[in-house]
């Protein structure tokens, strides 16, 4: 970084070194909240097989004794911001399954009443000015309920791709050792019918265009007389399994010097804007378009990606490996929170001459073309096998909770619960995010719902013979023990994400260790039973979007997106088509659970 840019950094990023680093628990404390966390998922033969599998674990001389020394001593280094370092990286880069649909998440953003090149220049100009406050340090610190919040995700929302390879992918992205400070690329690139072109929307001195001048850059794009045949469309590439998309991508390479040109411009770009010519036919359409939309119109690599269609709706597709739901809210929020005009006006922008588009043509032999229809032939039919549906309570928020004198958010995850049981006759493991970026390079802990106070209380409500203080008690137990739970998370005192961490240690380094084999711990049924999800849930609450969404995270889970606001609550549920039929019961049954619970805990 020269000085200007460590003086920008230093003002944005001001408080990241003074951020607490995420405490790494003790050996005992993960392995005995784990066994209260399995526990109620568990029988009691079962229970018994893992606790004895937890004394094999932490036996002196062990194999857990040895791994969290490893841990330990990765922790104390130099340099290492917290234990979670290293983890991280093999979550999201060492995935090997197509990340499209899989692990990318989406934002559909509220209605304007603009057209669509008007939206889509609007977005683009609120993302130069929030990427001209972010580079100059002018981006106000996050806090929350006056905790600093860690501010690194930022530095990956611009010119950030994720790139395919083999064992683990790699990130290229500014901020970096080979690309210090601030993104200096001027282009997006924009799609349009499958095919891509490089459009500058900041001059050489760094002033952005003005709004007008990349409203008619983009309509250029649309103007513009080339047709890529569905073939030739490379984005397709972007939805394969991660090892066969990083074989393609040398081949890219290889075909001729131009492609890596292409290419370059590709990942350098700031932001990808993905124009659509149809517009889904309602709300749920556009959500799974957003999810899972393709012809070769999106480059799932990329950090940001913003689809806009005719009728003016717009959202955001997100590559999740360095930037979690609460930065994108943040960006969000500045984005959709200010007029397009007094973005324009507040980044400086002015007339330059109308950008001119550029086509960035692949140029691609016919292996590469097979591979392209098969991709697209295989990701189109991974949509279809994908079964979604959308859940929208006009008349209930977080309002209605707080006037019940309960957590919103313990509110309805007890819901959930209750309709899974109606809906699929028992309870499963349920995973929520919880944020921890109050801590340094914090991003978020898995918390395990289903505490022993769930079932309890799921019980009370099925039993004919419970009266109405009976559920109420097993409700406000379930509440509060939920809320203690996330409590713990977001401090950092939870067990799952250590005792993988501690898995991922054994493959890495075992040998060197003396830990060849994997511990039977991670084969016990406390372990799969735990982490074998049959919800999986998230929250993205802002009145800037209307829904927020993911995949599914195995075969029979149920993805529960929710955006729980003062007045509203709406959900994205997205699961394997063989399990439609429990989704839309789940979907039905929730709706029931939420007017049963108000009705139960009215005065």
């Amino acid at each position: 970084m020269n000085v200007r840019q460590e003086a920008a950094a230093g003002a944005t990023f001001a408080r990241e070194s003074s951020l607490p680093k995420v405490p790494l628990p003790t050996l005992e404390a993960s392995c005995e909240r784990f066994l209260a966390w399995c526990a109620p998922l568990l029988t009691e033969e079962e229970r018994a097989a893992t606790e004895a599998e937890v004394t094999a674990f932490l036996r002196p001389g062990g194999p857990g004794r040895t791994l969290h020394a490893a841990l330990e001593e990765y922790d104390a280094t130099e340099g290492v911001h917290s234990w979670l370092d290293t983890f991280w990286p093999y979550r999201y880069l060492g995935r090997r399954d197509r990340i499209a649909l899989n692990a990318n998440f989406f934002f559909l953003f509220k209605d304007t009443g603009e057209g669509q090149l008007d939206r889509a220049a609007g977005l683009v100009a609120g993302a130069l000015h929030y990427k001209r406050r972010l580079d100059e340090g002018l981006v106000a610190p996050v806090e929350q309920r006056g905790v600093p919040q860690s501010m690194v995700q930022n530095t990956y929302l611009f010119s950030t791709t994720r790139i395919p390879g083999v064992p683990l992918d790699t990130v290229r992205a500014p901020y970096s050792e080979q690309a210090p400070g601030p993104s200096t690329a001027r282009h997006i690139v924009v799609f349009f019918r499958g095919t891509m072109f490089r459009l500058d929307v900041v001059g050489p001195d760094g002033v952005p265009h003005s709004l007008d001048e990349i409203e008619a850059g983009l309509r250029a794009v649309t103007k513009a007389d080339v047709h890529t045949a569905e073939e030739d469309r490379a984005g397709h590439l972007t939805t394969m399994a991660r090892a066969e998309w990083a074989a393609a991508r040398q081949e890219l390479l290889a075909v001729g010097p131009g492609n890596a040109t292409a290419l370059d411009d590709i990942e350098t770009a700031l932001f990808c804007v993905c124009l659509e010519d149809f517009s889904p036919g309602d709300v749920q359409g556009t959500c799974d378009e957003l999810l899972y939309g393709d012809r070769g119109n999106r480059w799932f690599d990329k950090a940001v990606s913003f689809v806009v269609y005719p009728d003016g709706r717009a959202g955001i597709n997100v590559e999740h490996c360095e930037l979690d739901g609460t930065t994108i809210l943040s960006f969000t929020d500045a984005l959709l929170g200010t007029p397009p005009e007094e973005h324009s006006r507040r980044s400086g922008a002015r007339p330059q001459g109308q950008p001119v588009p550029q086509l960035l043509a692949l140029g691609l032999d016919e292996a590469l073309r097979e591979k392209v229809r098969t991709a697209a032939d295989a990701f189109a039919a991974y949509g279809r096998d994908t079964a979604t549906t959308t859940v929208s309570f006009e008349d209930f928020g977080s309002t209605a909770a707080k006037a019940l004198g309960v957590s919103p958010d313990a509110f309805v995850q007890v819901a959930y619960q209750l309709a899974h049981q109606r809906a699929k006759g028992h309870l499963g493991a349920t995973y929520e995010s919880i944020a921890t970026r109050q801590f340094r390079h914090g991003r978020t802990e898995a918390m395990r719902v289903v505490t022993p106070e769930m079932p309890a209380f799921v019980a009370a409500m099925e039993d004919p013979l419970a009266d109405r203080e009976a559920r109420r008690a097993a409700f406000r137990a379930a509440a509060a023990a939920h809320v203690a739970r996330a409590k713990e998370c977001q401090a950092g005192a939870a067990p799952e994400q250590h005792l993988w961490e501690l898995e991922l240690i054994q493959r890495r380094r075992g040998e060197e260790l003396g830990v060849g084999e994997q511990p039977s711990l991670y084969r016990s049924p406390g372990w799969t039973v735990m982490r074998d999800d049959y919800l999986s849930t998230s929250s993205a609450p802002s009145e800037n979007i209307q829904y927020f969404g993911f995949g599914s995270t195995s075969s029979r889970c149920i993805g529960v997106a929710y955006v729980l606001l003062p007045q509203r609550f709406n959900l994205y549920l997205s699961t394997p088509r063989t399990v439609a039929g429990q989704m839309h019961a789940f979907a039905d049954r929730l709706r029931e659970a939420v007017t049963e619970l108000r009705e139960l805990l009215a005065d």
